[in-house]
Parts: structure tokens; sequence; C-alpha cells
């Protein structure tokens, strides 16, 4: 009998948010209500969409596998060389590249702990040794924890900033402070899925201003979130050359598809898009803090498009009795534990989730 690798054996698969068909089919419902995956509730941008209409015809011809026009686009954004750019299907792809390059089987990657799920699961999947580092008192990532797990096994250390799923930011001094003792041969992934939602924030870091003095640094950033691109599936990493062409050894030849390139660049160009994105977003977090601090709800201040949050009740029972009221969220972590984590929506999906949530409690 084929046998499966011990430490594949016990990674515990990703599981996605539930889709709103798949749950109104189970449960014979309709017109239910998606706050679980962190989409961008306006949708993709007007221009995006032109793009994909005005290029379907081309879907018999293989993409640019080398995503010219797009890492161009993105390198006169960013004012770096278009070798500096790699694209994947969004940032997740470019976790597990990043990963599978610069870690050997035994080696460990430091992350945080709750943080992303991707950078434990690829971590073990290529038979490294991830190092989890539990959240400082006010839930935010503790680098100098993780600069105390750090041993002669560590090639790569994971900062999902802002975090997911807390919400929390890494500040610019933390971030300096941490570059100032870190070991020049650990790759540092500085993941910024939801950088356009906490850009404005005085204390967020620059991390560009890290990738410009030289430091081992792949800066990734995403278009599923604040461009409304998820279902495209598109992300890029910046990174000096030494790291991007290891993992372009490694990225899958035509690894995007020519909508999600097109798309992309057109995505860039509609700040207007973007704009309204964060607009509607705030008030929409301004809402919710409201509400749920009047249902004496415990929370974290959020600088990205979702509110994590403690029930103080089994999540999962919440979880369940939300969805036969048509209303999917994210129940975190164990079956035992009392956070979930909720999308900011729109504001009559926001309403509904504060009707529902009431109801259930």
């Amino acid at each position: 009998m084929l046998k499966v690798p011990q430490y594949v054996d016990k990674i515990a698969p990703y599981v996605p948010g539930k889709p709103i068909e798949e749950l109104e089919r189970e449960l014979g419902i309709s017109r239910s209500v998606k706050l679980a995956s962190n989409e961008n509730p306006l949708g993709p941008s007007p221009l995006a969409l032109e793009e994909i209409v005005k290029h379907t015809s081309e879907l018999h011809r293989y993409p640019d596998g080398a995503a010219y026009a797009l890492r161009s686009a993105l390198a006169q954004m960013h004012g770096v060389d278009i070798e500096e750019i790699i694209i994947g299907q969004g940032s997740n792809e470019l976790i597990d590249i990043a990963i599978r390059a610069f870690q050997q089987p035994g080696d460990e990657t430091i992350m945080g702990s709750p943080s992303f799920v991707v950078y434990y699961i690829s971590s073990a999947k290529a038979g490294g040794v991830p190092i989890q580092v539990p959240l400082t008192k006010d839930y935010r990532l503790d680098l100098n924890g993780m600069a105390d797990k750090i041993t002669d096994k560590t090639k790569i250390i994971c900062i999902s900033n802002p975090n997911n799923p807390t919400g929390t930011i890494v500040t610019k001094d933390e971030l300096r402070e941490f570059f100032k003792w870190l070991p020049d041969n650990i790759l540092t992934i500085m993941d910024e899925a939801y950088y356009e939602y906490a850009a404005g924030v005085e204390t967020y870091p620059d991390s560009m201003e890290h990738f410009r003095d030289g430091r081992d640094i792949l800066i990734l950033r995403t278009f599923s979130k604040a461009y409304g691109l998820a279902g495209l599936r598109i992300g890029y990493g910046i990174a000096n050359k030494t790291i991007t062409g290891a993992m372009n050894k490694i990225r899958e030849p035509f690894n995007t598809s020519t909508l999600a390139q097109k798309a992309a660049i057109a995505a860039l160009k509609d700040t207007a898009h973007v704009r309204r994105t964060i607009e509607i977003n705030a008030q929409g977090k301004e809402y919710l803090y409201k509400e749920l601090t009047a249902l004496g709800i415990d929370f974290l201040p959020s600088h990205t498009n979702f509110i994590y949050m403690d029930l103080k009740k089994n999540a999962m029972e919440i979880y369940n009795r939300l969805l036969k009221l048509g209303m999917i969220i994210r129940p975190m972590g164990l079956a035992d534990t009392t956070t979930i984590r909720v999308t900011i929506g729109l504001p009559p999906e926001n309403e509904e989730f504060i009707r529902t949530l009431k109801e259930v409690l």
C-alpha cells in the first residue's frame, strides 16, 4: 500500500470559506450573505471587467509566461527593475514558491500564531519545521519572540502585516529594530495582502525602505482584496534578483492566465475604485464597531477589511446557527474556541450581520 510521508500526513488541509451556492443548495435558502473570505464587496474594478471582455477571444493562446506587461507596470509603479518583480496565482502561490526555494527538509520557518495558515502548510509540506510564536498580549506579531526562536536551522521568517486573522500591525519602528538584529542569511517574507487598507496608517511601515537597504526581503501584494480580483488568482512579489531568480526556477510555466494579467494591469489604473473601496470599508468598520460595542462583544481594532471578535461562546455553534440564517462568517481555530472573523461588507450586509448575530445570541 502506498505510504504517505509523515510530514504530509500530519498536515491539516486548508479549509476555504463555504461558497454561497453550496450553502444555499444545502439549506434550501436564497439571498445569503458571505462575510467569510475578506473579498471586496464592491466587486472588481470596472476597468478590469472591460479588459476581461476585450481579451476573451484570445483564450486559445497561452498567456504571457513572463507576464512582461504586468511586471513592467508594477516595476514602474514601485520604481524597481522588472527582474525584481515576480507574478503568482495570488500571493498564496508566491509564499509556497519562496518556501520551496529557500527551505530544505529539516530547516525552520518562523511565523506568528494565529497568523495566515498557508505559512505553516507550505513549510510542513516541503519537509520543513514550522515554528509558531504566540502573539503578544495585544494580539500583534511578537518580533522579539520570533528573534528568540532563531537557530542555525532558521531560513525564513513570515510576517503577515496586517496580520490575518487579527487585523493588527507591526509598526515601522518595530520593523526597523527587527532588521537591526536579523541575521543576513534569513529570508523575510513580508506578506502585505491587506496593504491598501493599512497604507494610510501613520505607524504602518514602508517595507520598500528595507528592500532599498539591500535586505533579503520578499514583499508580497495581491489583487484579491482591495482590487477585487480574488476569482482570478493573481498577486506579485518584490525582491532582489537573487530571490526572484531562484523563485522563477521553481515557478510553474504559464502560472497566471491572460485574463488575470490583463485585468490586473487595468485594476492598477483604476485608483478611483480602490479609493471607493477604502472609503466603504472605513464606513462599515465604524458602523460595526459601534454595534459590537453596544452588544458588549470584544473585538480588535482592525487595519484591514475584516474584524476579529470574541463571542465568549462556542464559535462553531454560532457559525452553524448563522449559516442556517444565510450568514457566512469565519470561525477561527478549533471547535472549542470562541473567536470569529467577519469581513466588512456593504452597508446592507453589515446590517444583516448584526441583525442575525443578535438573533442567534
